[in-house]
């Protein structure tokens, strides 16, 4: 059987060293499109390394994204790449994501769960450094045709929104090139920058990476509604709902509560507002 869900989350975890510098934050940023325009001085806290501060959804591709990648080759998993899809990401923060770091980065198999025709597998990433916990970092991954295997089928919760109009509402446009600059930090999927591979994938050009439109978002609500202070981000989390091309625009509409949660739903301007992330939520400090 191609998951034994038994063997793969008993496994033992998988830690290696991960490091990164302010050349690494830099070009994230940039990749979420950060610095325009180039001198404003909120958009220097993205760009300019004397004044650099780091967004939390770095901790998604520090290390060029092993967490991932490790828990797939996992015992007890036998996985062909071109059925999984990420349906979910989540992190939360310890405290601030320092601008050059080294850390020790471990990942295991935190759940699978048996959706009938398919499986969801839990991939926990924890980073820790000298001075102790960073962040931990949940990857859900929705592996088509691999169900059926008997297990728990999960939690299946949808965050419901307010029945109100939001509370702010911005739209961020998305660079032609905005795909090629992100997979720099480590995403190197030919579906966002080969033509001929999207039409193999059954779209007619290159999509956006769902992690950019995931770092892109929390940039606008931290700078909307936290006066840019990343340290005000405790957790965040969305749901991968659909797709973006570069050159879109997102358009975000974010509720705030007294509790200190933005709920947030993201879609295409371009494309009548097809939904891109759905149970989105960043709770703050």
């Amino acid at each position: 059987m191609p998951i034994d869900a038994a063997r793969a989350v008993a496994a033992e975890p998988r830690s290696t060293t991960i490091a990164w510098d302010h050349k690494d934050i830099q070009l994230y940023h940039l990749g979420l499109g950060a610095g325009r325009p180039a001198t404003d001085p909120d958009e220097l806290r993205y760009t300019l390394e004397s004044r650099l501060h780091v967004l939390p959804s770095f901790a998604t591709v520090a290390g060029a994204g092993m967490g991932v990648v490790g828990g797939l080759s996992a015992p007890g998993l036998d996985i062909d790449l071109a059925s999984v899809l990420h349906g979910s990401q989540r992190v939360e923060l310890h405290r601030p994501i320092p601008v050059k770091g080294t850390a020790t980065s471990t990942s295991r198999v935190a759940a699978v769960y048996d959706k009938g025709k398919a499986a969801i597998l839990v991939l926990r990433t924890e980073a820790a450094d000298d001075d102790g916990p960073l962040w931990t970092s949940d990857a859900q991954l929705f592996v088509r045709g691999e169900g059926g295997f008997g297990g728990e089928r999960g939690p299946s919760e949808r965050l419901e929104l307010p029945e109100r109009a939001p509370d702010r509402t911005v739209e961020r446009a998305v660079r032609e090139d905005a795909a090629l600059l992100y997979r720099l930090s480590g995403d190197w999927n030919p579906l966002h920058a080969d033509p001929e591979f999207a039409k193999l994938a059954g779209f007619d050009r290159p999509i956006l990476h769902g992690l950019c439109t995931y770092g892109m978002t929390l940039k606008a609500v931290v700078d909307t509604l936290l006066g840019g202070d990343v340290a005000g981000v405790r957790s965040y989390g969305a749901r991968f709902a659909g797709v973006v091309f570069p050159g879109e625009t997102l358009r975000i509409r974010m509720w705030s509560d007294d509790g200190g949660r933005v709920r947030v739903t993201v879609t295409a301007a371009d494309r009548d507002d097809a939904p891109v992330l759905a149970d989105t939520l960043v709770e703050t400090m």
